[in-house]
């Protein structure tokens, strides 16, 4: 089976429940929407924000689009997405992004750090925001290390706003007695649950619309189950919804039907 006969089949212009979405094309849950304005709010207060959720539950997406509602010429985005680089490839990272070759020794890159920070709004006047994804999965030594950029200036004012992103493990960690210096400077916590019944559906008719097809394509019943078996979270549903297309297709069925879609939790989740 090919893409293109997929498509085809059910009158679709390109393959739905695709993540390579511009901002504007994303679907915007109740849970999503809140999770965007609080991060709007935290990065305008030069906070730290922690957004933690299971995997697939739209971290990333919630992060591009609070990004994407940005002003370029106000704001310097750093994202650090993978955390092996330690804390302080984190701090080398924000120095070249921020115009300077980083230090050597970890004791003069945290000040080269800070400085780099605040010329950026004192010289160029963009706010710096450092997002770090996978953040639960940095050592303490290295939260450690991010830390101090908050600590510029006697915490009169924050040189940034900073968000850490991570499963939920995140905020056991920070939790944690160790951890206490950073978890009384995080000013927001966002955690993002899986979405209502309702809101999956819309998510498929939304995703559907983009690839050109405005009719329904899966029963109540087909939804139902996807909806549960994904226990609403975006990426799953995602998986389980392409599957159920193609079974649908191998059926030669025109509507995706509860018997389809427990076809495709059985084939992605071994239920």
């Amino acid at each position: 089976m090919s893409v293109d006969r997929l498509c085809s089949y059910f009158g679709l212009t390109r393959m739905p429940f695709s993540k390579e979405l511009s901002p504007s094309s994303l679907f915007c849950s109740a849970g999503h929407n809140e999770a965007v304005a609080r991060l709007t709010w935290c990065i305008g207060e030069r906070g730290i924000a922690t957004l933690t959720g299971e995997v697939g539950s739209g971290k990333t997406v919630a992060l591009r689009a609070t990004v994407a509602g940005l002003e370029p010429s106000r704001h310097q985005v750093i994202y650090c997405p993978n955390p092996v680089i330690g804390g302080r490839g984190i701090l080398a990272a924000l120095v070249t992004a921020l115009g300077g070759t980083p230090r050597f020794h970890r004791s003069a890159l945290v000040p080269q750090a800070a400085e780099a920070l605040a010329l950026a709004e004192a010289e160029r006047g963009r706010r710096v925001l450092v997002a770090i994804d996978e953040a639960h999965l940095l050592a303490d030594d290295q939260l450690e290390d991010v830390r101090m950029l908050t600590s510029a200036e006697l915490d009169s004012k924050s040189p940034l706003a900073l968000v850490l992103i991570g499963q939920p493990l995140l905020r056991r960690r920070l939790a944690q007695t160790t951890m206490a210096a950073l978890d009384q400077r995080v000013s927001l916590r966002v955690q993002l649950e899986g979405m209502e019944r309702a809101e999956s559906g819309e998510y498929l008719r939304h995703h559907l619309s983009l690839c050109g097809r405005s009719d329904p394509l899966f029963s109540d019943d087909a939804v139902a189950v996807l909806h549960h078996a994904s226990r609403g979270l975006p990426r799953a549903l995602n998986n389980l919804a392409l599957q159920a297309l193609i079974a649908t297709f191998a059926e030669s069925k025109a509507i995706v039907d509860e018997r389809a879609a427990k076809m495709a939790v059985v084939e992605v989740n071994g239920e």
